[in-house]
């Protein structure tokens, strides 16, 4: 008898073990958070009003809750950036409303925070005639580590 215990005993040990090991693994998986960033018109004329909307999703759940939603815009080559606080309006969407008086080709950024994640996808637009675009860039660490290249031979 002594022996069968000594068999079964780390036997039920080690199944108890499993057991809740799997229970752990059950629980639920981390999702992704989207945005899904549109212009409405992507070419518009100057003064005429454009529609930025960025809808926020994390898995299949719209996030009405977001820590911050901000837009950043500018013109095409132009060292002054705009950046413009969002607030949610419905169904997980962001929207913002804005007109513009000089033509050219302009960029947005919505930096969206939520869920412990940060997005931001970036669109072109135009406003009248294009201007000269800007240069494409690999990302924006990169950039930074050029900037603080000063290699010294």
């Amino acid at each position: 008898m002594k022996k069968l215990l000594n068999i079964w005993l780390p036997v039920m040990f080690m199944v108890s073990l499993t057991a809740c090991s799997n229970n752990n693994a059950a629980e639920e998986e981390p999702q992704f958070l989207e945005v899904e960033l549109s212009i409405n018109p992507e070419k518009a004329k100057a003064n005429e009003p454009v529609v930025f909307e960025a809808k926020v999703t994390y898995g299949e759940e719209e996030v009405t809750d977001a820590d911050e939603v901000k837009f950043e815009i500018w013109r095409a080559n132009a060292e002054e950036h705009e950046k413009i606080l969002v607030e949610h309006t419905e169904n997980g969407i962001y929207r913002l409303e804005k007109t513009f008086e000089e033509e050219g080709t302009y960029y947005i950024y919505s930096h969206v925070t939520a869920r412990r994640m940060h997005n931001m996808p970036k669109k072109e637009f135009v406003i009248g005639q294009p201007s000269e675009p800007e240069k494409e860039s690999a990302s924006p660490e990169k950039e930074n580590m050029e900037d603080n290249d000063d290699s010294s031979h």
